[in-house]
């Protein structure tokens, strides 16, 4: 287990990019394996973790290798690819059960059976999935595909997607 980890609302200006990964850098040394396939299925799941899931369930998933968020107001479980680096995702529990799955700083090699990758221009969320409710994120958004057992969330960065979600209907989006 690694060190915890503070957790604040993730801000994405120039200089708060910045400081994100140095102290992703710094707290998160371990490595993880990068989910095979890296998919994200919207309203379903995100690399095989679906809303609801145990921890036990996602350990099983994805390995032990994780840290841990002290300060945030729910259990906050990141995963993280190389030692060093700020890539992987992360995963939200609320009475023991996943209520929000994201990636975390644009991981390489993340996309939808539908063909969408991180780093595709923010205008192919639209073309793909159609017209989507668009959430304001301190420093970013989320384009919103409601759904019945989970919302599907495509964060958008300086028109780019960043960044796939899943978080219970109604939940906000922003991380």
């Amino acid at each position: 287990m690694l060190r915890s980890l503070p957790c604040r609302r993730l801000v994405l200006s120039a200089g708060s990019l910045v400081a994100l990964a140095a102290a992703l850098v710094l707290v998160l040394p371990a490595a993880a394996t990068p989910p095979d396939p890296a998919r994200f299925e919207p309203g379903k799941s995100l690399a095989g973790i679906r809303l609801g899931m145990t921890g036990g369930e996602v350990l099983k998933s994805w390995g032990k290798r994780h840290g841990v968020c002290r300060s945030c107001p729910d259990k906050t479980w990141y995963f993280n690819y190389t030692p060093f680096t700020p890539q992987g995702s992360g995963v939200v529990f609320r009475d023991g059960r996943v209520t929000h799955v994201f990636t975390v700083w644009r991981p390489p090699g993340w996309r939808t059976a539908e063909g969408l990758a991180l780093g595709a221009p923010a205008s192919d969320v639209s073309r793909i999935y159609g017209s989507l409710d668009r959430r304001p994120c301190t420093g970013y958004y989320a384009l919103l595909k409601p759904g019945k057992r989970a919302d599907s969330a495509f964060y958008v960065f300086r028109d780019k997607v960043w960044g796939f979600g899943l978080t219970l209907p109604n939940a906000s989006p922003c991380l």
